[in-house]
């Protein structure tokens, strides 16, 4: 079968339009910030249907009314805003802008780990390499570098990380579970968030988290905070070294948001090494967001976006997949596609591995 994404069914001037809207998106993207951190976003909202005018809003929020005023007005071709006379109001963009968790997770992590970078984009794509993470440090990906970030920094990508998996989990573990394991590999473990959780879930399972040495010292002092650090351990390794084999002896191998931190020929050795440490009756457990998956076109969007991050910025080398590059890495590791579970949390897949 065949597939088709996107169409080319816009007027002239309509796609001459979006095309200005593209030229000048950074520049947008600042004012439309802007308006969100300044508190203006909200103090329009609290005047509802009566507007407020450039005046007040300055008076109330306690910048210059010529400030407000080149914000409100970008506010306006933003659609974020309307203006009836001298009075503006909230739009229902305007308004997810200011209050939805997943646009200002999204915003965040586009201003604070993104934005600087970026402009190395096209060296980034000649090279190879995440040309744009110079603005914080000399690390041959962020992973290296990530517990050394700047503190806001750090946070935001914490914050994006996080989001996108933590409303997986209440769905995930009965699916994991549903055979009782006892042991389970989490590979690429981060600060413990989903070991942890999924400690919690089961008093009986023991978990090792497999992750480079900063992000294992962070997983052990949550561990810690946890009380769980007689059923979680961890296993420092660098995963891009082909040499050194995954720990054996776990009936679940668990990689969430993992893979696509990898060019598809380190995906292929790490899908080898983790068939090699399975188990005969074990499973892999392969958790992502694949662009070609999603029910909404802004999901599409946020992928798209999400793979120039690690471009530019994260490692120069992989992507958010479409799921038919990695069923294919999957087959070609010599593991077999068990079970697909679509639609999992936000926008995620999980794919069961086995031998």
């Amino acid at each position: 079968m065949s597939e088709q994404y996107g169409s080319d069914n816009k007027s002239a001037l309509q796609a001459k339009f979006d095309a200005q809207k593209i030229a000048f998106a950074p520049i947008m993207f600042q004012a439309a910030k802007a308006l969100r951190d300044f508190g203006i976003l909200e103090f329009i909202r609290n005047k509802r249907k009566k507007g407020a005018t450039v005046s007040e809003i300055a008076q109330s929020v306690k910048i210059s009314e010529y400030g407000v005023k080149v914000l409100v007005e970008a506010g306006l071709s933003l659609e974020m805003l309307m203006r009836t006379d001298d009075k503006y109001f909230l739009t229902k963009t305007g308004y997810f802008i200011m209050s939805d968790t997943l646009t200002r997770v999204n915003m965040d992590f586009t201003h604070d780990v993104n934005y600087l970078g970026m402009f190395r984009l096209q060296e980034a794509i000649k090279n190879g390499r995440p040309e744009g993470l110079k603005v914080f440090g000399d690390w041959p990906t962020i992973y290296e570098g990530l517990s050394q970030l700047p503190e806001q920094v750090k946070k935001s990508w914490f914050a994006f990380d996080h989001y996108y998996s933590d409303v997986a989990f209440p769905e995930i573990f009965p699916i994991i579970f549903k055979e009782n394991p006892k042991k389970i590999l989490d590979v690429g473990g981060n600060t413990g968030k989903f070991s942890i959780e999924c400690a919690k879930y089961n008093s009986d399972v023991h978990i090792t988290i497999v992750d480079l040495p900063g992000q294992t010292a962070v997983a052990e002092e949550k561990i810690k905070e946890a009380g769980l650090s007689e059923r979680i351990d961890t296993y420092t390794v660098n995963l891009l070294d082909t040499k050194q084999p995954l720990p054996k002896g776990y009936d679940i191998i668990w990689m969430s948001q993992f893979l696509d931190c990898f060019s598809q020929e380190e995906i292929l050795t790490l899908l080898t090494r983790a068939k090699e440490a399975l188990a005969p009756d074990g499973a892999l457990y392969i958790l992502e967001t694949y662009w070609d998956k999603q029910k909404y076109p802004a999901s599409t969007y946020s992928l798209h976006a999400t793979s120039l991050y690690f471009t530019a910025m994260a490692n120069g080398n992989s992507q958010m997949y479409h799921s038919q590059d990695m069923i294919n890495l999957i087959e070609k590791s010599g593991l077999t596609t068990d079970k697909i579970h679509e639609n999992i949390g936000v926008s995620h897949t999980l794919i069961k591995c086995t031998l």
